[in-house]
């Protein structure tokens, strides 16, 4: 079924989906303080997950530890670059 909604300016599909009734008590509980409709909350969250995701999306993991880098005390300068170091590394 398919109906029509002026703010995404077309017909939009339905889905069902199945929800836990704690989180469903959170979304009706939500959808009544923000006075909208339980589908407009839901379509929103969505968005906004989805458009994080590909924010994110190009992060690497230096990124996220970039603040940590070089923080241990004591260890040697070339420790992930010599070979000394690295013999029987993953093995």
């Amino acid at each position: 079924m398919a109906w029509f909604d002026p703010y995404y300016s077309g017909f939009m599909r339905t889905i069902s989906l199945k929800l836990p009734d704690a989180l469903l008590r959170e979304v009706e509980s939500e959808a009544r303080l923000r006075r909208v409709t339980k589908s407009q909350l839901v379509r929103a969250s969505l968005e906004k997950a989805l458009a994080e995701g590909k924010e994110g999306a190009g992060v690497s993991c230096y990124d996220l530890a970039r603040d940590l880098a070089g923080k241990v005390k004591g260890l040697p300068k070339d420790l992930a670059t010599n070979p000394a170091y690295l013999k029987g590394f993953g093995q």
